[in-house]
């Protein structure tokens, strides 16, 4: 079993000199490590293979590499991720199962991230602000099938790579979630390990967070009007419903259902209170369960208005 490690990256930058001695001690070989940087490197990396792409999108250089790789196996990772040393023995032993297509695995905040970039992995981390998807960030759970994960820890089989014709282009972020649909449309499984594990570095300031958020919430929106399959989901609309909920309230809050208007905002507030106790036992930092009461409201609020925004648009790609 052969696998290529492929990161697609604008440049060359420290977060992939902090991952690759990762990607070197790796067990589980054979492997290739494939970097595609916009352009050719002054230097080369020792035991990497550059693959100069030009100025494409992350999507785009996913599919160049695939083309190109020499591994029955590709396993895409970002360049601001860095692997476990078990991460790919871990997925390539499900492989053995002709039935599966793809397995994917958490990407968790390291602990040498900044307050502010724990704060953010602790906002998808908490129940209230990740939902049903917080697994997707922490080394907990079992074994399960799903039918939507994201690249950033994703290991595909090629055969079943090629046969779904790699990732939709259109689309960033959320050309994962097409291709997880396209996967499964095809009979292929897509298993979930949660010791297939990678760090994954979080942005480094509230702003950063919130354009992520954004950008996620409205390709969501968007999927959940052209891809109900996987995307139109309740735990998808609650932040909106939430958002409406709130304004909306401010409105009637006088009324006759003002007291069922100030129930429902204080068991909110009261959820927010207990996440921020909860994440900082799990962090063992106050601070970030100080930080990220404000960060789980603001998400909820920057996603349920790019979610229903993403819905409304027609002809949303990038």
């Amino acid at each position: 079993m052969k696998a290529s490690i492929i990161i697609p990256l604008k440049a060359v930058n420290d977060y992939l000199r902090e991952a690759l001695p990762y990607h070197a001690a790796l067990e589980g070989g054979p492997y290739e490590i494939m970097v595609l940087p916009d352009e050719a490197l002054e230097k080369e990396i020792p035991a990497v293979r550059v693959v100069p792409t030009g100025p494409v999108g992350p999507a785009e250089k996913r599919d160049i590499a695939a083309q190109q790789a020499s591994g029955e196996f590709l396993a895409f990772i970002d360049d601001d991720a860095y692997p476990r040393k078990d991460w790919l023995a871990n997925a390539l032993r499900h492989f053995d199962d002709p039935r599966v297509g793809a397995v994917g695995g958490p990407a968790v905040t390291p602990p040498t991230d900044s307050l502010l970039q724990r704060v953010s992995g602790a906002v998808y981390t908490s129940l209230l602000g990740g939902g049903p998807h917080a697994y997707r960030y922490l080394p907990v759970g079992r074994l399960r099938e799903i039918d939507d994960f994201p690249s950033v820890n994703l290991i595909v089989r090629k055969k079943a790579f090629e046969e779904v014709g790699g990732f939709d282009t259109h689309f960033w972020p959320g050309e994962d979630t097409k291709f997880c649909l396209d996967l499964v449309k095809k009979g292929w499984k897509i298993l979930y390990d949660p010791d297939a594990l990678v760090w994954h570095h979080r942005r480094s300031s509230p702003l950063k967070h919130l354009r992520q958020v954004w950008r996620y919430a409205k390709h969501r929106g968007h999927f959940a009007r052209r891809f109900p399959e996987t995307s139109r989901r309740l735990s998808y609309a609650m932040p909106s419903l939430l958002v409406l909920f709130l304004a909306g309230g401010l409105l009637w809050a006088d009324g006759p259902a003002g007291g069922l208007y100030v129930l429902g905002a204080g068991l909110y507030g009261a959820a927010l209170l207990l996440s921020g106790v909860h994440e900082a036992v799990r962090h063992r930092d106050p601070g970030v369960g100080l930080l990220v009461i404000p960060g789980i409201f603001l998400t909820h609020v920057a996603y349920g208005i790019g979610f229903p925004y993403g819905f409304l648009r027609r002809g949303l790609a990038q």
